[in-house]
C-alpha cells in the first residue's frame, strides 16, 4: 500500500510540474508585453492582435493534437512541445518586426495546446489509475506558475530590462520543471496508426472471410478524418471556452478596470489580479475534496454562478470594495471548473479531450483581446459585464453534461483490455 501511495505522490509531483511549466511559460512573455509593445511601437490594437495570433495557433493546433495523441502519446508529446515552448521564448527575443512576432505567437499557441492536451491527459489517467481526485491541485501548480513568473518578472526589472537576460532565466527554470516532470510522468505504449491500419486490415480480412459464412460476423467500417464530436463535448467545449474566457480576462484587465473605471489608487490596482489569483489557488487547492463530497457537476454550476452573479453585482454596485469583492467570487467560484470539464472530456477519450482542451486554450488567449475589443467599442463597464455573462453560460452548459463519478474508475471499454480504463485511452488511443 505504501508503495502505491509513493507512485501517486511521484507522478503526482512530476505531472504539477508541467502545470507549473505552462503556467510559468505564459506568464513570462505576457508579462513582457510592456516591454514588446515600446521595442516594436505596437498600438494598443496591435498587442490584442499579438494574444489573437496566439489564440488562433491554440486552435488550429485541434486536428493535429489528436492524431499525435495517439501516435505518440502523452508523455512525448508533452516532452517536445515543452521544449518548443522554451525556444518560443528566444522567438520573442530575437524577432525582427512584427510579422515575424505574431508567428512566434501563433507558434506559441500551438504549443501550448499540444502541452495542454497531453498535461490534462496525465492529470486524468492519474485520477483514475490511483482512484483519487487531484485534477484541481493540478490546477493550482499552473495558477502557482504564474504568479511565480510574474515574481521572477518584477525581481529581474529591478536589475535589466532586458527581455533576453529575463528570458534566459526563465528558459533555465523551465528546464529544471521539465527535468522533474520526466521522472515520473504516467507511461504509456502508443500505437502508430500504420501498424492500427496493418492490425485493423488483417482483422478486416479475417471479418470477411468469415462473413462468407455468417453475415452478422462483419465488423463495421471505420471512420477516417476527424471524427465528429458527440453532444456532449459539444457542451463540454463550449463551458471551457467561456469559463476559460472569464478566467483570462480576469486575470489581464481586472487591473485597468479598477483604475480607470472606478478609480482606484495605483497602490489599490494591481490588488485586482492578486485577490483573483490567490482565491483561485486556495480554492483550487481544496476543491478536490469538495468534488469527492459534492460531485464535479454541483461544484461547477455552484461556482460559476457565484462567479457570474458576484461580477455582475460588483459592476452594478461600482467602487473599489465591491470590485474586489466581485472579482474574489470569480476567483473562488470558477477555479474548479477547467479541472471537472478536463476529467469529463477525457472520459470520452483523446478526441474529446483534445477538443475541449483547444478550446479551453483559445478562450485562455483569445478572450482578453475580445474583452478588449468589446471595451474598446462600449466601455471596459460592458467588457467586464461581458466576463460575467461567460461564468453564468457556463452554469447553463453544466447542467447539460453528464460528469463522471469520481470514486472510482469508469467500466473498461470494448475495446480496453481488463485493466484500461478511458483515460487511459486518452493517454494512448489508438
Amino acid at each position: 500500500m505504501l508503495r502505491v501511495r509513493d507512485d501517486f505522490l511521484r507522478a503526482h509531483l512530476a505531472i504539477a510540474a508541467l502545470f507549473c511549466f505552462l503556467g510559468f511559460q505564459y506568464a513570462t512573455w505576457v508579462s513582457r508585453l510592456p516591454a514588446l509593445k515600446t521595442r516594436f511601437e505596437l498600438s494598443d490594437g496591435r498587442i490584442g492582435l499579438l494574444l489573437m495570433a496566439s489564440g488562433i495557433g491554440a486552435a488550429a493546433s485541434f486536428p493535429l493534437v489528436a492524431t499525435m495523441m495517439k501516435r505518440y502519446g502523452s508523455r512525448t508529446l508533452a516532452t517536445v512541445s515543452a521544449l518548443v515552448l522554451g525556444l518560443v521564448l528566444a522567438g520573442f527575443t530575437l524577432a525582427p518586426n512584427f510579422p515575424v512576432l505574431l508567428l512566434v505567437a501563433a507558434l506559441d499557441g500551438v504549443a501550448v495546446g499540444f502541452l495542454n492536451v497531453a498535461m490534462n491527459a496525465q492529470g486524468a489517467a492519474l485520477e483514475v489509475r490511483f482512484r483519487r481526485t487531484a485534477m484541481s491541485r493540478l490546477h493550482a501548480t499552473f495558477s502557482a506558475g504564474l504568479g511565480l513568473a510574474a515574481l521572477l518578472a518584477s525581481g529581474v526589472n529591478v536589475v535589466t530590462t532586458t527581455l533576453s537576460a529575463h528570458f534566459a532565466i526563465a528558459a533555465a527554470v523551465l528546464a529544471l520543471l521539465l527535468l522533474l516532470a520526466r521522472t515520473a510522468m504516467l507511461a504509456d505504449e502508443p500505437q502508430p496508426a500504420a501498424a492500427d491500419g496493418k492490425a485493423d486490415g488483417k482483422a478486416d480480412g479475417e471479418t470477411a472471410e468469415a462473413a462468407s459464412g455468417s453475415a452478422t460476423e462483419a465488423a463495421p467500417p471505420r471512420r477516417r478524418g476527424i471524427p465528429l464530436p458527440s453532444r456532449i463535448t459539444i457542451w463540454m467545449g463550449v463551458a471551457m471556452v467561456f469559463g476559460t474566457i472569464t478566467e483570462g480576462a480576469m486575470n489581464d484587465w481586472s487591473a485597468l478596470y479598477l483604475k480607470n473605471v472606478v478609480h482606484a489608487s495605483p497602490q489599490l490596482a494591481p490588488l485586482g489580479i492578486a485577490v483573483i489569483s490567490v482565491m483561485m489557488v486556495v480554492a483550487r487547492l481544496f476543491a478536490d475534496g469538495w468534488r469527492t463530497r459534492f460531485g464535479d457537476g454541483l461544484i461547477v454550476r455552484v461556482g460559476s454562478t457565484v462567479a457570474g452573479l458576484g461580477l455582475a453585482l460588483a459592476l452594478l454596485v461600482g467602487g473599489v470594495v465591491p470590485a474586489l469583492i466581485g472579482f474574489a467570487c470569480v476567483g473562488l467560484g470558477i477555479a474548479a471548473v477547467t479541472p471537472c470539464v478536463y476529467v469529463a472530456a477525457a472520459r470520452q477519450g483523446s478526441d474529446a479531450l483534445a477538443l475541449v482542451a483547444a478550446t479551453g486554450t483559445t478562450g485562455l488567449l483569445a478572450g482578453p483581446a475580445v474583452i478588449g475589443f468589446v471595451a474598446n467599442a462600449t466601455g471596459l463597464a460592458w467588457g467586464m459585464g461581458v466576463v460575467a455573462a461567460s461564468a453564468l453560460v457556463v452554469a447553463l452548459c453544466a447542467t447539460r453534461i453528464a460528469w463522471p463519478a469520481l470514486d472510482a474508475p469508469p467500466a473498461p471499454t470494448a475495446a480496453a483490455s481488463s485493466t484500461s480504463t478511458p483515460a487511459d485511452a486518452a493517454l494512448h488511443e489508438a
